[in-house]
């Protein structure tokens, strides 16, 4: 308050007594830190100089009640002060002074509504904004059928490896999908599954993996119901791709454990306009090729993503990004493809950390609008909050920890347009996720030693096996897979071994049934029991816990003996696979490595011009 509105304007202000803002019911904390009055956080030595005023010393004025006389005054005599102007008038007790001091309470208390309102307001305004990107998510169920696979029990941390399927859909059912490019005569289909990805994060979160299988790989999908209309689709064997039209994201899940062995926790879906609001999102991404690169279609193939880019490094986003992730010819094929996915992949890793987006507010604020509503996700994770908990678990992985490749395949016999796993590479693969075994070299040499075994604490106590006698087991020759012959006699040489250790109901089937691997499936309707059961079985044989599977609808114990098997009473016993130890045939794309760049096809190399 700069002036005094009384007769004495242009005097210095006084210094209020010590007890008069207590008498007068101000509050000093709204009136002056040091319960002088003089506004927060202000001192007598701050105050401005006014023009006109004396030298005097400030002294302070009569408090209320007293005569006025200056009695209460320092120096016992002058007791002007502020209540005195240069006339001598004196000011009366309860004037502008008070009136003045009121206002200020006033203002002060307005001030704290409003800063109360505008906390509230922003409470309020996050939890509207939390909402409304939960309600532009979209959700389904985690799987469409019932694979047996088990979740990997806890290492000794009590930490389990978590495992995400990525989907990329190819629908063209709206028209700005149908604008970003693709077959036309695909209008109205369900979506196909054109890209599939297993990200695996270790129990200890210091690694991570990916593993790609190209659309046209052919493999055993299960029986699997559509979640939305109710339909039933019997197990049929046909290429990957169409797995997502057999009972949508759940059952391209539940058909990559059944071939993996590897229990998926998660689903996320995007399609071609959820991948270019994603990119444009991160802001673009850097890929490279060698030559300069067109896929535009040719005469000998049709179609193409229309990627168009010169030789070296770019960076793509939007549509661009799209049509690189879609390039398939001028990449060679579809392991082409998926390579270029994943240094695409790499690229925007490495560059969100060098954003630090996994901590910059407005980038995260970015990047969730964006993905909230490009993604579809399983159920489980279908909130803002816990997708976020997904994104921190991945935050603390060193990019040279992370590894990229895809399963190695050859052409399909049946069909040349197709492919198949190359069996023993990708059996070396699957071991490595189901056992937790990372990819690269580049950890602590313990790392993969913690994440093996859970400590005996951390395995749950179950009920106890029952009696062997009483166990009813068939055994059923699989030995004949992988192009080679079945191996004669081997389920009643094995059943046999199985009579000798007590399971005296153990009998040999009539029938064969080609499997690569050994595996030991009880009915999953026996819950705990039947599990224990089933442990003791592989136990007396030396099969791995991992052999053994609950599946829906089993018809009692069945240990299908494997090509994997050929030979022995005991299950051989197999070297742990050891870190980065992968197979010779698969393509390794380290998160580190900034300096890959794509080959492109001859005919579709670009010079610039065209």
């Amino acid at each position: 308050m700069g002036h005094s509105s009384v007769r004495g304007e242009g005097t210095r202000e006084s210094v209020p007594h010590a007890r008069q803002p207590h008498e007068q019911g101000w509050d000093d904390g709204l009136d002056g830190l040091d319960g002088t009055g003089g506004g927060v956080g202000t001192d007598i030595a701050d105050r401005p100089d006014r023009s006109g005023a004396d030298d005097r010393p400030v002294v302070p004025g009569p408090g209320p009640g007293r005569d006025g006389d200056g009695s209460g005054g320092r120096d016992g005599g002058n007791s002007g002060g502020r209540g005195r102007g240069r006339s001598g008038g004196r000011r009366r007790a309860g004037g502008p002074r008070r009136r003045a001091k009121s206002g200020k309470r006033r203002v002060f208390r307005w001030v704290a509504s409003v800063l109360s309102l505008l906390i509230l307001g922003t409470a309020a305004a996050g939890y509207l904004y939390i909402e409304h990107l939960n309600g532009n998510l979209r959700s389904g169920g985690r799987n469409g059928g019932d694979s047996g696979v088990e979740k990997a029990k806890p290492n000794a941390a009590g930490h389990t490896p978590l495992n995400i399927l990525l989907i990329g859909a190819d629908g063209r059912n709206s028209k700005e999908n149908l604008a970003l490019g693709g077959a036309k005569d695909t209008v109205g289909d369900k979506p196909r599954a054109d890209v599939q990805m297993l990200l695996h994060v270790s129990a200890d979160r210091k690694s991570a993996a990916v593993v790609s299988i190209p659309r046209d790989t052919r493999v055993d999908i299960p029986e699997c119901k559509d979640p939305e209309t109710g339909e039933t689709y019997p197990a049929t064997n046909r290429i990957i791709t169409e797995s997502l039209q057999r009972g949508g994201p759940g059952c391209t899940l539940t058909t990559w454990e059944t071939l993996s062995g590897v229990y998926i926790d998660h689903w996320m879906m995007v399609d071609f306009a959820g991948v270019v609001k994603m990119a444009d999102a991160v802001g673009g991404v850097k890929v490279c090729v060698k030559q300069g690169v067109h896929d535009k279609p040719t005469r000998q193939v049709k179609g193409g993503s229309g990627l168009k880019l010169p030789p070296g490094d770019s960076y793509v986003k939007g549509e661009q990004a799209l049509q690189w992730l879609r390039t398939r010819h001028a990449f060679y094929n579809d392991q082409g493809r998926a390579k270029a996915q994943h240094m695409y992949m790499n690229s925007m890793i490495r560059q969100l950390k060098e954003q630090n987006a996994f901590t910059d507010t407005g980038r995260i604020m970015d990047l969730a609008e964006a993905g909230t509503k490009a993604l579809q996700v399983s159920e489980e994770v279908a909130s803002v909050k816990k997708l976020f908990d997904l994104a921190m678990e991945l935050k603390d992985v060193p990019t040279n920890r992370i590894t990229m490749t895809t399963l190695p395949t050859v052409e399909d016999s049946r069909n040349k347009a197709h492919l198949v796993a190359v069996e023993s590479s990708a059996a070396q693969i699957w071991k490595m996720l189901r056992e937790d075994i990372p990819f690269d070299k580049n950890g602590e040499p313990e790392d993969a030693a913690k994440n093996k075994n859970p400590s005996p604490a951390a395995r749950p106590a179950g009920p106890a096996a029952a009696a062997p006698g009483t166990l009813a087991v068939t055994v059923v020759n699989g030995t004949g897979a992988d192009g080679s012959y079945a191996v004669r006699g081997r389920a009643g040489g094995i059943a046999e071994v199985l009579r000798g250790k007590g399971f005296t109901r153990a009998v040999a089937s009539q029938s064969t049934a080609p499997a690569k691997e050994t595996v030991l499936a009880y009915p999953k309707s026996a819950g705990e029991q039947g599990k224990a059961d089933a442990l003791s079985v592989a136990k007396s044989l030396g099969l791995p816990n991992g052999a053994v599977r609950a599946v829906a609808g089993a018809d009692g114990m069945t240990l299908t003996i494997g090509a994997d098997w050929r030979e022995g009473d005991t299950y051989p016993k197999q070297e742990a696979p050891k870190a980065g130890d992968l197979p010779e045939d698969a393509e390794v794309h380290n998160g580190a490595d900034d300096k890959d760049c794509m080959d492109v096809y001859e005919p579709y190399r670009w010079d610039g011009k065209s």
